[in-house]
Formats: C-alpha cells, structure tokens, sequence
C-alpha cells in the first residue's frame, strides 16, 4: 500500500497543508524543501498568534476605563476554564437530582403496590379508596421518573444551540436554493425573471429580516399552546433569518455552475438521447457540483456570522444570547466571558470551513477521492 499517496490525498481532500511536510519528510524527501513548508505552514502562524497574543496583552494593560477594562489573554482563558467547570458542574447537580427523583419514583410505585395488595383483602369501600390512593402514587412515580432538570442552559449548551440552528437555518436556505439554482442555470428566462429580486435582497441585512421573520412565525404559532409545537418560536425565528440571508451564495453559485457546465457534456447528453431527469442528474448536477459547494461553503459562512445577531434579538438561547446576556450582566468577568465566546465562535467558524472544504475537495473532478 502507497501510504504516502494516501496522507497526500488525506491531506488535500481535507484542505490541511499544514500536514504535507510532515508526510513528504516521513517519506525521506528532501529535508530542506520540506523544512520550508513547515516553516510556511507552521512556524510563520506560531509567530503571528504569538505577535497577536503580545499585542492583546499591550492593549489590555492601555484600554481601561473607569469601570471596564479590556481583558487579558490570560483572564479570558480563566473565564472559558470557569464556563466549562460551570458546565460540567451544573450536569453532575442535575445527575444528582435525578437520580434523587428516581429513587423517589421507585418509593411510589412500591406504596403504590403495597396499597393494591392491601385492596385485595379490603372490603369494597375500602378498596375503591386504596386504589384511587394507590393511582394517585401512580402518577405521582410516573412525574418524579420523567424529571427533566429545569436549570438554565450552560455555555456548552449554548454552543449546541447555535449549532442546530444554523444547520437548520442552512438545511432550509439549501432546499430552497439548489433547486431554484437548477432551474435558473438551465433556463435563460427563469434566470432572467429571478435576476431583479437575487440582486435587490442579496445585500438585506439580517437585522432587517428578523422583525419579517418573527412576524410571520408568531402569526404561524398565534393558535398554538406552550409545548404543543415541535421547535420554539425564537428558534424558528433564528433559523429562518440565517436561511434567508444564507441562501443568496448558494443560489448565485449554483445558477453559475450549471449554467457554465461544458457544451460537450451536453452534446453527449444529446446523442445519447437522454431524458431530462438523466441529464440533470447524471451530466449537469455532478458537473456543477464544485461551484455548487463553493456556493454552501460561503452560505454556511454567513449563516454562522449572521446568527449570532439573531439570537441576540430573537433571544433564542444560543451563543448570540450568551453575549448579549453577559453585556447586560456586567460583572467584573463580563468582558473575558464575551472576549472567550468570540473565539469559539471564531473556531467553530474555522471548524464548519473546513467541513465544507473536505465536502468540497470530495466532489471536485480530478480529485481521486472523489472518484
């Protein structure tokens, strides 16, 4: 087995360079060259976060006011160290308190048994009465074994949050752009008749849309009872606004892809005389597939960027509302706290490009993988 050949491709279908030296080094290619490229790729971004980190640590010695103060490298790391003991803390007190509300659900059932065996031997008054007794324990085991912990969300779950809703958010912007890209690539006229409304509410801001956005799901909720409904109102609402200033990158880049798809596949497509289906899923949609998931990769960008304003204002409990929360809280650890979610939402950014990169690199023509 070739392992070179195979880290190499790894390592460009994942679209981390960063490893390539190393691999080419361990195979017994040139030092010198390869020494280049981790100086390139390794020490040249040590250098720079280092430079970042003792610019960071000059300012928050220079930017103090009379009640804030801008935080240090190191407070912001003992903030984020806090809000994961927080977390991890607040998940054993829940473990506790359920396991304290099963053990109480098992102590009902058993009185609840013990008053059904007592009703066999009772008289009829009396056992209508210890069977409605032993009904009520019933229920009252029945609610203590359900317990759901009602303490406020944890960072950490805060992260999930925002995680769901801008792959929902993304999830609803590409059913509605793939499509809609398809038919503007293969129609002049539809691409025509579209073109005006792309480019007039492509540059909305999110912080327009939302007040539209959350119109329209509190009229869609206005006949319906709390927990009735599968997703909440300020989910919905975040979801939505990241769906529609998420979906426009798709769009334009689909409609681009297809439209672009080389003549010849086309002509093939024609002598062999097939039908539309099969030509769209077996010459256009594979041959635009690239600038297809460029398009995702930019719209995912922009969705995780536009989300945290949404969950601000629609107060859905993601990291926006984490920020937003802290602002409004103003302890004396309220800065390091929002300077830490900053850069997790940075590398969760970093994270979900990366995604897109590999499910890119995966489906672009001439790359083995993908084949």
């Amino acid at each position: 087995m070739n392992w070179r050949g195979t880290a190499l491709k790894l390592c460009n279908v994942s679209g981390m360079p960063i490893f390539e030296p190393f691999v080419r080094l361990a195979a017994g290619e040139d030092p010198k060259e390869q020494f280049k490229g981790i100086a390139k790729f390794v020490l040249l971004p040590i250098v720079a976060i280092a430079l970042f980190i003792g610019a960071w640590s000059l300012a928050a010695k220079t930017v103090v006011t009379e009640s804030m103060q801008l935080p240090s490298p190191s407070a912001t790391w003992q903030a984020g160290a806090d809000l994961f003991s927080m977390h991890f803390a607040q998940r054993a007190e829940d473990r506790v308190k359920k396991d304290e509300m099963l053990a109480e659900a098992i102590s009902f059932m058993v009185q609840a048994k013990s008053l059904e065996n007592q009703a066999i031997a009772a008289s009829a008054s009396d056992k209508e009465t210890l069977l409605a007794n032993a009904l009520i324990y019933k229920k009252k085991a029945l609610q203590a074994a359900n317990y759901v912990p009602s303490s406020a969300p944890t960072f950490i779950d805060q992260i999930f949050t925002s995680l769901k809703t801008v792959f929902f958010g993304f999830a609803i912007a590409t059913l509605i752009a793939v499509p809609l890209g398809v038919l503007c690539g293969m129609s002049p006229w539809f691409n025509a008749a579209l073109t005006p409304a792309i480019q007039m509410f492509k540059p909305v801001s999110p912080l327009a849309w939302l007040p539209l956005a959350s119109l329209v799901i509190i009229w869609a909720y206005s006949n319906s009872q709390p927990g009735e409904t599968f997703f909440e109102k300020a989910f919905l609402i975040s979801a939505v606004t990241v769906s529609l200033c998420s979906l426009w990158p798709t769009l334009v880049n689909t409609t681009l892809g297809v439209a672009s798809v080389d003549k010849d596949y086309l002509n093939v497509a024609r002598v062999l005389k097939l039908t539309w289906s099969q030509k769209l899923f077996k010459i256009i949609l594979p041959a635009s597939l690239p600038l297809m998931f460029a398009g995702l990769r930019i719209s995912l960008g922009v969705g995780w960027m536009v989300l945290i304003a949404a969950d601000m204002l629609a107060q859905n409990p993601g990291l926006g509302k984490f920020v937003w929360d802290e602002f409004q809280n103003g302890s004396s650890t309220t800065y390091a706290r929002i300077a830490f979610s900053v850069l997790i939402i940075g590398l969760i950014g970093l994270v979900l490009d990366r995604i897109m990169i590999c499910l890119r690199n995966m489906v672009s023509f001439g790359n083995p993988v993908a084949g």
